[in-house]
């Protein structure tokens, strides 16, 4: 008969083999959702990068790492997530720690890049702001024509004109004196009168400022980006659980063989 040790034996290792199987499955779940959250970081870095690339280039203060941070984990998660799947499929404790620590680090480059997004939106603000002033003062089309296209295509893409308001070009060295702004404040630039101009003249042009406008995309796509990266790595908290429980379980079942 068997002795009752050894019944106390048997019991425990039927009661963590299904324990190992479902935490199994539970983390291959986890492991295709962590991959598809990989391809929605590159996603929303690159989008990020593209989206405020137009903006910092006038900026004074461009050095948001964000995007690339978001770019860069988004990639290695895509890695990360076949190694996951390979650790829980061969029950390999020691490929699931190491998985585990990865996560951790992960967790913490999410954080700090969501983070940033929040905390250097203000300084983006200010660089802009800057940046424009400076823009606005050093126009001229015939001396430099690709800071000049900036300011231009930021005008025509946010239907914008001038910083606050489109009088800020009468200030400039560019308009001479007059009230002249470029042919980019035009809302039809085949036909628009956009020099000599009063306020009774201004049909024609976009009389809103540039700089609220992209203080709202600023905030709009820093916002995005940080929300994602927050939310995104306290999901990997879950999986660092989760590895590290069937890792223990599996090292259980094991010593409960011997």
């Amino acid at each position: 008969m068997p002795e009752q040790g050894d019944e106390g034996k048997m019991s425990k290792r039927m009661q963590t083999k299904p324990m190992v199987a479902c935490l199994k499955t539970i983390l291959m779940i986890f492991n295709f959702i962590f991959w598809a959250t990989g391809i929605l970081m590159l996603v929303v870095g690159i989008w990020g990068k593209l989206g405020m690339e137009k903006y910092l280039q006038l900026s004074t203060t461009n050095f948001t790492s964000a995007p690339y941070v978001l770019i860069g984990v988004g990639g290695f998660i895509v890695l990360l997530g076949f190694l996951g799947c390979y650790a829980t499929a061969k029950g390999n404790t020691v490929l699931l720690y190491i998985y585990s620590f990865f996560l951790f680090i992960i967790f913490v480059a999410e954080l700090a890049a969501g983070i940033s997004g929040f905390i250097f939106r203000g300084k983006l603000q200010d660089g802009f702001s800057d940046g424009l002033d400076k823009a606005l003062a050093a126009y001229n089309p015939a001396q430099d024509k690709n800071q000049a296209k900036l300011v231009d295509d930021l005008q025509s893409q946010l239907k914008c004109c001038g910083k606050e308001q489109y009088s800020d070009w009468y200030k400039q060295p560019w308009a001479g004196g007059n009230n002249n702004v470029p042919l980019s404040c035009c809302k039809d630039q085949n036909k628009c009168v956009h020099q000599g101009l009063t306020n009774s003249t201004t049909t024609d042009i976009y009389t809103v400022g540039c700089y609220k406008l992209v203080v709202s995309a600023i905030n709009s796509n820093l916002g995005i980006i940080g929300g994602s990266a927050v939310g995104i790595a306290f999901f990997q908290v879950i999986g660092m659980l989760f590895a590290c429980c069937l890792a223990r379980n599996i090292n259980q079942h094991k010593y409960e063989m011997v």
